[in-house]
């Protein structure tokens, strides 16, 4: 009986660390498709924005400390988006899905779409807005029509 439960604890044992050790490569592999499509220069200049946000709320903080703040939240905070988006993206796309999007952004169309990636999505936004208010006006016209 003893021996069936050492066993059980080596079996265990041995998928705890197979799965910590796939969830770590597929982190890693993650981690290197944000950088290969530009999504961590868009996150960085997201963290500055946020500090230059701050900044002006918190005008007696002396520069020395915004710095030291800034460099340590950029160092730590694309591990930290990648932990939180990992059971995101591992829902959808398997390793090998994201390996195929890295050989796609390490080619010229992709480096030149990841670096196009921001205006296209500021643009975008701004197009989205004017849509949904476009939505939004025959939507109050129809229920006008109808009575409403």
């Amino acid at each position: 009986m003893r021996k069936s439960w050492y066993t059980l604890l080596l079996v265990l044992s041995c998928v705890t660390f197979s799965n910590a050790q796939g969830n770590a490569e597929y982190k890693a592999k993650l981690k290197q498709m944000f950088e290969a499509s530009g999504s961590e220069k868009s996150y960085k200049v997201a963290i500055e924005q946020m500090f230059t946000m701050f900044k002006q709320q918190k005008t007696t903080v002396p520069d020395s400390i915004w710095k030291q703040f800034e460099g340590e939240f950029l160092k730590t905070s694309l591990d930290d988006l990648v932990e939180m988006l990992e059971p995101v993206y591992v829902k959808s796309l398997t390793q090998d899905d994201l390996q195929q999007l890295i050989a796609f952004y390490e080619t010229p169309v992709g480096k030149k779409y990841a670096s196009k990636t921001p205006i296209i999505m500021q643009e975008s936004m701004q197009v989205g807005q004017q849509w949904g208010r476009k939505i939004a006006m025959e939507f109050q016209e129809k229920l006008k029509a109808k009575g409403y």
